[in-house]
């Protein structure tokens, strides 16, 4: 892999090697020039959508507050010390899907979105940590960032944020236009808006092992199989009638120990939970989509890219969008992995799709999960 200026001159081999879960990293003019994607006043639109997750977040007189959007009223400009955060740009922003795609050197599973940061002077949320990953690009002004490796994580109580009680900052950076600031998980940091500022947010994706054990439980119920009933012919009377008998214990526990699941079934559950889309995501299908003949003819002559919203992955015969799954063969595996790794596909490759893909491909179009490109 190539040197890049978006990892200060380090390839991505060993910016995983060095840096990624271990250390900071400063890097400076991580994209030379850059410029914001969007102006404040389309950010403030999409704050105002209720189809966008956003918070506004205060620290007036001292005091933190914060209101989940959708956000129609914004303080003025003028006022100092707030600041709003505006997820999942990506999702609707083909420049910010873009840069979010910079960051593929992490794996599709990991990578979560692009976040917005607006501040006036003197916003940020607190000194906090983050359970996650994530790259601090400066996009319009300045920031000062203080961060520390500090193992004291305890918050304080009764706020609306995530605050850290004993923050104890180790370095300090102001980041200009282009400069980007990479943070390991649980690493304190606060960041203070200059005076007028954009920051974006990469984030990835951090489940919980108690998160992914209850969505896998329930995923795995819907799969089990236990025929019969529970009975007890051999019932002798007792002195203590409500006491749970060893028998009834040991019936059940003989039975419940017969759920078994399978590194398939894991592969599945992973697939489809890691590409589900999120709760306020919503697919945008074409209001006059083509006939699957002319689907064809198009696809053919011009390809098709996947959505911006769309998640595809996969594993071995297995594929996964947007949380369904599906068993491939050896001849579409080629084609299926090439559209999830490129998010796209050439006229030529869809024209040898076989009948199978072809119709899954003019499925998700009709439900705008893929596009004509």
């Amino acid at each position: 892999m190539k040197k890049t200026t978006l990892l200060g001159g380090l390839t991505p081999a060993r910016f995983l090697r060095d840096y990624w879960h271990k250390k900071p990293l400063l890097i400076r003019q991580a994209l030379p020039g850059f410029t914001p994607l969007m102006s404040r006043e389309a950010l403030f639109g999409m704050a105002a959508r209720d189809d966008i997750e956003s918070r506004l977040i205060t620290h007036f007189k001292q005091q933190w507050h914060m209101e989940n959007g959708p956000i129609g009223t914004l303080p003025s400009i003028r006022k100092s010390d707030w600041t709003l955060l505006v997820q999942g740009v990506n999702l609707h922003d083909d420049a910010a899907d873009a840069l979010l795609r910079q960051f593929r050197f992490i794996p599709d599973a990991r990578l979560d979105d692009l976040m917005i940061s607006y501040a006036t002077d003197g916003g940020g949320v607190g000194p906090h940590f983050d359970s996650y990953d994530v790259f601090l690009l400066q996009a319009h002004g300045r920031r000062r960032w203080r961060i520390g490796a500090q193992k004291d994580l305890s918050l304080l109580d009764d706020m609306p944020l995530k605050i850290l009680r004993n923050f104890q900052p180790q370095q300090e950076f102001v980041l200009e236009p282009g400069d980007m600031l990479y943070l390991p998980p649980h690493y304190a940091h606060d960041g203070t808006a200059i005076g007028e500022c954009m920051t974006y947010s990469i984030g990835f994706r951090a489940p919980s092992y108690q998160e992914l054990g209850e969505a896998f439980l329930q995923f795995m119920a819907d799969s089990i199989d236990l025929p019969g009933r529970y009975a007890d012919s051999g019932l002798a009377a007792g002195k203590h009638p409500a006491e749970i008998g060893p028998a009834m214990l040991s019936q059940v526990a003989a039975q419940l120990d017969k759920v078994r699941f399978t590194q398939d079934d894991i592969t599945i559950f992973l697939g489809e939970y890691l590409s589900e889309p999120k709760a306020h995501v919503f697919f945008d299908p074409p209001a006059s989509p083509l006939t699957p003949a002319r689907f064809a003819q198009a696809g053919g002559k011009h390809g098709v890219k996947l959505s911006r919203k769309t998640q595809m992955l996969y594993r071995g015969k297995h594929v996964f969008i947007n949380g369904e799954s599906f068993a491939i063969d050896r001849a579409d595996k080629g084609l299926l992995t090439t559209l999830a790794d490129m998010r796209r596909l050439d006229g030529s490759a869809v024209s040898q799709a076989s009948k199978d893909v072809t119709e899954a491909l003019y499925n998700w179009y009709r439900d705008g999960w893929i596009d004509l490109d």
